[in-house]
C-alpha cells in the first residue's frame, strides 16, 4: 500500500512538474522514483532471505539484501549528477513558475512520505534495507517540506531562479542520506568486518573463557543485512579434554550471538601445535 501511494505521488509531481516547468517538483519527483524502486527491491530482498540453501547457494541468496542496498545507493547518487547539471542550466535561465503549486504539491509529499516512514519506524534498527528505506522516506518529507517553503516564496516575491536552488538542496539531501548507505553496502559486499562488530572485542571475549590461550586467523563477513558469520582458529591449552573442548566452543559461541554473530565456525588447535596457515 505505501509503495503505491508514493509511486501515484511520483506520477502526480512528474505531470505537475512537467506542466509548469518545475525542475525542483521533477528533481524531487526522480528523487521518490528511486526511493520507491529501493522500496520495491527490499521487499524483494527481504523475500530473498527465505529462500532456501541448495548445493549451489549453499548460504542461499541472503546477500541479495546487501547487493540491492548498493544498487539503491548507486542509483541514488547517479541522480545527484543529472540533478546538479539540470539545476546550474536553469539557474543561468529561470523560468517563470507558478510558487502557489509547488507548496500544494510538496505539502502532499510530506503527508504521503511521512506516513510510509513510520511504517518502516519499528524495524529501522534491525535490517539495512528497512533502515534505507525509513531514512529515504523521512529525507523525502524533510525535502517536501523546503519546497513548500520555496514554493511560498517563489509566490510572493518572483524569485524564480529559487527553483533552481531547491533542486541542487534536493540533490544535497539524497548525497547526505545516500553516502552512508553506500559505504556500508559496499564494505559488506566486499566481506569487510560489520560496522557495528570489533574484531578486539571478539578476540577479548575469547580469551577470557578459562582454558583458552589466543583467537587467530579470524575471518568476520556479512552473510546479509542481518547475519553474520565467523570462522576463526581457537588455541586451547595442551591438556585441555574433548568435553571441555566441546563446553568452551558452546560458550564462546552463546557469548558471540550477542554481538550479533550466528553462524560460526571455530576450528581448535592446541597451544604446542602450528596453525598450519601462512598467514595466522
Amino acid at each position: 500500500m505505501g509503495i503505491a501511494l508514493n509511486f501515484l505521488f511520483v506520477v502526480i509531481e512528474v505531470v505537475v512538474g512537467l506542466f509548469i516547468h518545475s525542475l525542483s517538483l521533477l528533481s524531487d519527483a526522480g528523487h521518490n522514483l528511486a526511493d520507491v524502486g529501493a522500496l520495491a527491491l527490499s521487499l524483494l530482498a527481504f523475500r530473498m532471505l527465505k529462500v532456501k540453501a541448495n548445493d549451489n547457494y549453499t548460504y542461499g541468496y541472503r546477500k541479495t539484501s546487501i547487493l540491492v542496498a548498493l544498487f539503491n545507493a548507486m542509483v541514488l547518487l547517479v541522480s545527484i549528477g543529472a540533478i546538479v547539471y539540470e539545476a546550474i542550466h536553469r539557474f543561468l535561465n529561470p523560468e517563470p513558475m507558478p510558487g502557489i503549486t509547488i507548496a500544494i504539491v510538496a505539502a502532499v509529499g510530506i503527508a504521503i512520505n511521512a506516513s510510509t516512514a513510520l511504517l518502516f519506524f519499528r524495524d529501522k534498527d534491525k535490517d539495512m534495507n528497512i533502515k534505507s528505506a525509513y531514512l529515504h522516506l523521512l529525507s523525502d518529507a524533510v525535502v517536501s517540506l523546503g519546497l513548500v517553503a520555496g514554493g511560498v516564496v517563489i509566490y510572493y516575491t518572483h524569485w524564480f531562479w529559487v527553483d533552481s536552488l531547491l533542486s541542487i538542496v534536493v540533490a544535497a539531501v539524497i548525497l547526505l542520506s545516500t553516502w552512508r548507505l553506500l559505504k556500508d553496502s559496499l564494505r559488506l559486499s566486499l566481506d569487510g568486518v560489520p560496522v557495528d562488530i570489533n574484531l578486539e572485542d571478539i578476540k577479548t571475549i575469547a580469551r577470557a573463557v578459562e582454558g583458552v590461550k589466543d583467537l587467530h586467523h579470524i575471518h568476520i563477513w556479512a552473510i546479509s543485512t542481518t547475519e553474520n558469520a565467523l570462522t576463526a582458529h581457537l588455541v586451547l591449552n595442551q591438556n585441555t579434554g574433548t568435553e571441555q573442548e566441546q563446553h568452551i566452543k558452546q560458550h564462546i559461541k552463546h557469548e558471540l550471538v550477542h554481538k550479533n554473530i550466528h553462524h560460526i565456525t571455530l576450528e581448535t588447535e592446541r597451544e604446542d601445535e602450528l596453525c598450519g596457515q601462512t598467514i595466522c
